[in-house]
């Protein structure tokens, strides 16, 4: 490895635009959450279709997704890592492109499963590799709300979705379903082809490839003009990372804590129950008394709800911080989980459960939404930032597939336990929320404006 002082001056042909490139890299965000909601107007129309049982239905047909996603996110740091953040991002445009047509044109629950898996591998490591790439790119002072922009897409991807199967109903008949897919083909092969357009991630190129010079090039095209001052703060961090010879294990004493940190906050993102709603909202608005082309019409409401609250998290992540908004968000899920549950219980108008509803995708929107990504992609090394990610990544989206997968034998309306009314749900949801609540008081650090390296100073015990 070249001496810092001695690395090249770049002849640069031209600048980045920070916002710009870590917008293309969210935008897998945008494909991922479309993807994980669409589903939800094709589930009826494939239930009626394929008569399928609530067991083999939960599995084949909502769930599947969900397990390439486990898949994705288990294994997707280990490209990431190797081959680099850009390389990674360009193939998940071309897993989401074949999803969308696969899954459109799929003639039975098999074949429709196997595309939705694929799918899903690219939504699994599209939560790697892209939420990585943004942190490694952006500066302490912006970390936040660049990396909060996947999470932006996320939700405006969930209520593109949500508006596309409202206007595809019925369009095709029987068959509207397929459109409500097949759609998705169009914004995962114009992100493809953007994703040629960014530069590899200037970490990734000094702590994996050692290639500085192309590093401080990258740096400089970005804006920043300590460059050189950058690259050695990053060199020196590497080797105190390996400084007693050889690297840790990444399941080791050293990395304890951020490996909990990480564990928790995606366990918690999950038993909150906000992919149980985005999933099956027409479907449980369909049992607070709304017919089905109401239902879906007020699914849109959750999307745009979702949206203009995560614009309120990304104004204030790097503001108010992580753990505040940590702390709103939790309050929020408790009062909203806790009315939807007294809701159903007692009997109320669709009008109150929906507004109760609303009010938990904002409480989630401002917190576990506007942080999650964020927070796991800062807080491991360089070294091992890629294996950080797709563990809790990873943790996420087995949780998410279990809730998915259960739901039916759940709230099936024929054969559900809670068939008839489904309010013990929702308050088991708003007791882990009472227990995320804890969890954030007592063991979460705050993490806004604090460098990566500098992070790595206080987070990992020698």
């Amino acid at each position: 490895m070249k001496a810092i002082s001695s690395l090249p001056n770049s002849s640069l042909k031209g600048g980045y635009n920070l916002f710009v490139i870590s917008l293309i890299a969210a935008l897998a965000g945008f494909i991922f959450g479309f993807d994980t909601v669409v589903i939800s107007g094709a589930n009826l129309p494939i239930k009626n279709l394929w008569h399928t049982t609530p067991l083999f239905h939960g599995f084949f047909i909502m769930s599947m997704a969900l397990w390439g996603t486990v898949a994705g996110s288990v294994f997707g740091g280990i490209p990431t890592q190797k081959y680099g953040r850009k390389k990674v991002l360009l193939w998940i445009g071309v897993l989401f492109s074949i999803s969308a047509i696969g899954s459109a044109l799929a003639q039975g629950p098999y074949m429709f499963s196997f595309f939705r898996f694929i799918g899903g591998v690219g939504i699994g490591v599209s939560s790697v590799a892209a939420p990585t790439y943004i942190s490694e790119i952006s500066t302490p002072k912006t970390r936040g709300s660049l990396g909060a922009m996947y999470q932006f897409n996320i939700v405006f991807g969930i209520l593109i979705a949500f508006l596309s199967n409202y206007f595809f109903k019925g369009i095709g008949g029987e068959n509207d379903w397929r459109w409500m897919l097949g759609v998705m083909a169009v914004p995962a092969l114009i992100y493809t082809i953007m994703v040629f357009r960014i530069p590899e991630s200037p970490r990734w190129l000094i702590s994996i490839k050692k290639d500085l010079v192309a590093a401080k090039e990258v740096m400089q095209r970005l804006g920043i003009s300590n460059a050189e001052e950058e690259i050695a703060t990053i060199v020196v961090s590497n080797q105190h990372e390996t400084s007693a010879g050889k690297t840790s294990g990444f399941f080791s004493s050293k990395y304890k804590t951020v490996i909990w940190l990480a564990f928790m906050i995606a366990f918690f993102n999950q038993w909150s129950g906000i992919n149980f709603i985005l999933y099956y909202a027409p479907e449980i608005l369909q049992r607070a008394g709304l017919a089905a082309k109401d239902s879906l019409f007020n699914s849109i409401s959750i999307g745009g709800i979702n949206l203009l609250f995560t614009f309120v998290g990304l104004y204030l992540i790097d503001r108010a911080g992580r753990k505040t908004l940590l702390i709103i968000g939790s309050i929020g899920y408790i009062i909203s989980l806790s009315l939807v549950a007294w809701a159903f219980h007692a009997g109320a108008g669709a009008g109150f459960l929906l507004t109760f509803i609303l009010m938990f995708v904002a409480s989630h929107a401002v917190g576990q939404g506007a942080v999650i990504w964020v927070f796991i992609s800062e807080i491991f090394p360089n070294k091992i930032r890629a294996t950080g990610q797709s563990f809790g990544a990873s943790v996420h989206w087995v949780f998410a597939a279990i809730i998915t997968l259960i739901t039916p034998v759940f709230l099936d309306k024929d054969n559900g336990i809670f068939k008839n009314n489904p309010w013990p749900i929702f308050a088991f949801f708003a007791f882990m929320m009472v227990l995320q609540l804890v969890w954030v008081l007592t063991k979460v650090p705050e993490t806004k404006g604090v460098s990566l390296e500098e992070l790595e100073k206080r987070l990992i015990k020698e």
